[in-house]
């Protein structure tokens, strides 16, 4: 990819599951980068991530994932992106070193290859004394650690991370925020959905927010802070997410600081 390449160039894209639009019409364009996506549940974020990283086909627009069609250049992209879901995909069964040379394989990596590599994100990732263990005895924040540290092993340029800190405490949020940001500064870019605001704003070079099947808000957190004449994240959330002006007494124009304010003055 040439740096003037966008990392996702969308345009109009929309999926259906049976009469349901889960997106309708979506259209960004994003550079390379660390970006977040936000939204509420059930919005379409999975959805999203799906479509760009091959897994699902979209039913109607353009989508450009490194410049490359994630469904006619579907090999091709695939060997250059690396997706984590919700859950920590590793086998409990195994220890962390035989899942780096099992995803090696996978990858078709030499197997002197993938432990030269393997050994080095083990030790990244601060599992080299847990890697002769099993998984199952592995702590939630140690599977994710080694979960991102399996996405690696074919050195992708881009990914999609999944909501990759949900279910940690957080210690293990904190440390996994630091590797992504690491990952980030080395030059991998990234685009992960998360449902924390703090995370999105502590993270992302740009937040996308999807509501309604479409993206209604795209900028950094400064800009759409400054857009809303909103304190925080939240009340920008909150005011794009919202489902009707009537639900929280305030006009359509209403700002969510003028929103505390009306809320105080009937409350008075």
């Amino acid at each position: 990819m040439s740096y003037t390449e966008p990392l996702l160039d969308v345009s109009r894209l929309s999926k259906s599951f049976g009469t349901h639009r889960v997106l309708d019409q979506v259209t960004f364009r994003l550079p390379p980068g660390l970006h977040a996506l936000l939204g509420p549940n059930g919005a379409g974020k999975t959805t999203l991530v799906n479509i760009l990283s091959t897994l699902i086909r979209a039913d109607a627009g353009r989508v450009r994932v490194l410049g490359l069609d994630p469904q006619a250049d579907q090999r091709r992209l695939r060997s250059l992106i690396s997706v984590t879901g919700q859950y920590a995909a590793v086998d409990q069964r195994l220890t962390g070193t035989e899942n780096m040379l099992m995803m090696g394989q996978l990858f078709g990596l030499s197997r002197a290859e993938t432990r030269r590599r393997g050994g080095r994100l083990l030790e990244r990732f601060d599992l080299t004394t847990a890697a002769a263990r099993p998984v199952s005895t592995y702590s939630g924040g140690m599977r994710r650690k080694l979960d991102l540290a399996l996405c690696l092993i074919a050195a992708p340029q881009l990914i999609f991370l999944d909501e990759p800190t949900t279910g940690l405490d957080t210690r293990s949020r904190l440390a996994l925020w630091d590797e992504i940001t690491a990952l980030a500064r080395a030059g991998t870019s990234i685009f992960l959905t998360t449902q924390y605001l703090e995370e999105a704003e502590a993270l992302a070079d740009r937040i996308l927010v999807l509501h309604d099947g479409g993206i209604v808000a795209e900028g950094t957190a400064v800009e759409l802070k400054e857009r809303l004449g909103a304190a925080t994240l939240e009340d920008v959330f909150l005011a794009l997410t919202e489902t009707s002006a009537t639900e929280t007494g305030a006009t359509p124009n209403t700002t969510p600081a003028e929103k505390t304010s009306e809320k105080a003055g009937s409350a008075a």
